[in-house]
């Protein structure tokens, strides 16, 4: 994409695009079992929740989710909420589904596309209960946090999906990429946080330690968790 000048204006994208070999079972859940865990967004087609999942409740999304271990113990826990997980890593795509299989979840579904491209065009306004983001690629070096995904822009277009009152929760060992979720989130016109302002939350009982963050405390990492709400 070109401005007027020339210059290259960049797209945020939600992903950096990672591959690598695949095991058989990750095989199997990318292809065997992709019909019954998978959504195929249409071009320019809002997705019809009722249809996709086998219950009609409140649908929780989390973007770039891993290896998925995060996302099927929330599901397990809480089967009173959808939840709808996008990510590009075929590792972890059939890693999730292949274990959402094993217990047989009926409340999990999966999208492996670039997450931004589908919020705008596959995903009604109104139409999320929350929106969970963990451990974010925190582009550590100042000449790349232009391309952290929480930027404003973002942000506006995850508070039009969102129902009000809905929920953003975010979580991340980078404490300067923390900083700037708060300060985006804070100086939001829709978003209020749950606790005081400027201050973080311990970890939710319902938001599993994951294996990557149970390796960063070992190292001496922190992490800091932040909930808002959607006030429309």
């Amino acid at each position: 994409m070109n401005n007027g000048n020339n210059k290259k204006v960049r797209k945020i994208q939600s992903f950096v695009k990672r591959s690598g070999r695949l095991t058989e079972g990750q095989k199997y859940g990318l292809n065997e079992l992709w019909p019954d865990y998978g959504i195929e967004p249409q071009a320019e087609k809002f997705i019809n929740f009722d249809v996709v999942f086998a219950k009609s409740q409140p649908i929780i999304l989390e973007i770039g989710f891993g290896n998925g271990d995060s996302l099927l113990e929330m599901a397990i826990n809480e089967p009173y909420h959808n939840f709808l997980g996008i990510e590009v890593y075929e590792a972890g795509v059939g890693r999730l589904i292949n274990e959402a299989y094993k217990h047989q979840l009926t409340n999990l579904k999966i999208i492996k596309e670039d997450a931004v491209e589908v919020l705008k065009n596959n995903i009604s306004n109104d139409s999320l209960f929350g929106f969970q983001l963990y451990f974010a690629d925190p582009w550590h070096k100042k000449k790349h946090h232009k391309r952290r995904i929480v930027q404003n822009e973002f942000m506006d277009v995850i508070s039009k999906k969102l129902i009000n009152s809905g929920f953003v929760h975010m979580a991340t060992d980078w404490e300067h990429y923390a900083e700037q979720m708060m300060e985006t989130l804070e100086n939001h016109a829709h978003f209020k946080n749950t606790t005081t302002a400027h201050n973080y939350l311990p970890r939710p009982e319902r938001r599993p330690v994951t294996k990557f963050e149970r390796r960063g405390q070992r190292l001496g990492h922190g992490v800091w968790d932040m909930i808002f709400t959607n006030e429309k």
